[in-house]
């Protein structure tokens, strides 16, 4: 049975929701205690917002949100499901949401490595600069490029998942890979599902940044980097949770964190 092509939970942001179940809403979370420990203003960018989960839950804490995705669906699944923030269609890439109108810009689980090639990292910090006020933060958490130097157990082995929604059954078998040359780690999944129709194949990649590089490029940009260290965070083991120390710089860990000041002028 040929595969068709395509992204499954992208596609399908109620699938989204129940393959990632998020009660807690740790990354909001997460995010909100950065803004609070290093006095954000209200008005926030949730940048690559998915399904609106986080936006809503930023909102909630009393800021102004304006959640920016490429996907309309999942922007209609957002409006629909998780309202109180503005939805609006942005590329990360390159995007002009209004010079200054932001006091800190939210980026979470990776987002921010679909910035591929340098030029589009520029186009990301660009924008992000024209985005925010002086002062303004930028606060990311995504993978961490140094993690795959010598480390392979992501790697050696496709990654089979399985969950029930309404009563269909669903199995995913992932593949990862690193292309050393454009610096991307690549993903090839496959889902399958008992529903009769042909499996739907995915593919997908994140730029793999260093810290190092990520405060060159920081830097370049006008931003101070505040703190960048692999965890605690939403998606860490142990995961982050409210009072934990302020951590260090380590990156020794698969995600990485980031917290940075823009130029106050």
């Amino acid at each position: 049975m040929t595969a068709r092509q395509g992204n499954l939970l992208t596609d399908h942001p109620e699938l989204y929701e129940a393959r990632f179940p998020d009660p807690d809403r740790l990354a909001a979370r997460w995010a909100e205690d950065r803004l609070r420990h290093h006095g954000a203003g209200p008005r926030v960018l949730d940048l690559g917002c998915g399904t609106g989960r986080d936006a809503a839950h930023l909102h909630a804490a009393g800021r102004r949100v304006v959640g920016a995705d490429t996907s309309e669906a999942m922007l209609a699944h957002a409006r629909d499901h998780h309202p109180g923030p503005e939805y609006v269609h942005a590329d990360l890439r390159g995007f002009d949401l209004g010079e200054r109108a932001f006091d800190a810009v939210v980026c979470l689980d990776s987002a921010f490595l679909y910035a591929h090639t340098n030029d589009e990292l520029d186009g990301l910090l660009s924008s992000c600069r024209r985005a925010l006020a002086p002062g303004g933060l930028l606060i990311a958490e995504m993978r961490n490029g140094a993690f795959f130097l010598g480390r392979t157990e992501l790697l050696d082995a496709p990654a089979v998942s399985r969950f029930t929604w309404e009563g269909t059954a669903y199995r995913a078998v992932t593949t990862l890979h690193v292309d050393r040359a454009a610096q991307l780690l690549r993903r090839r999944r496959v889902w399958t599902a008992d529903d009769g129709l042909p499996p739907t194949e995915q593919h997908s990649a994140w730029r793999l940044l260093f810290p190092q590089e990520l405060r060159y490029a920081l830097a370049a940009h006008g931003f101070t980097v505040l703190a960048l260290h692999d965890g605690p965070g939403p998606r860490t083991e142990p995961p982050w949770r409210e009072g934990d120390p302020e951590p260090g710089a380590t990156a020794d860990g698969d995600r990485l964190h980031l917290v940075a000041r823009l130029a106050a002028s």
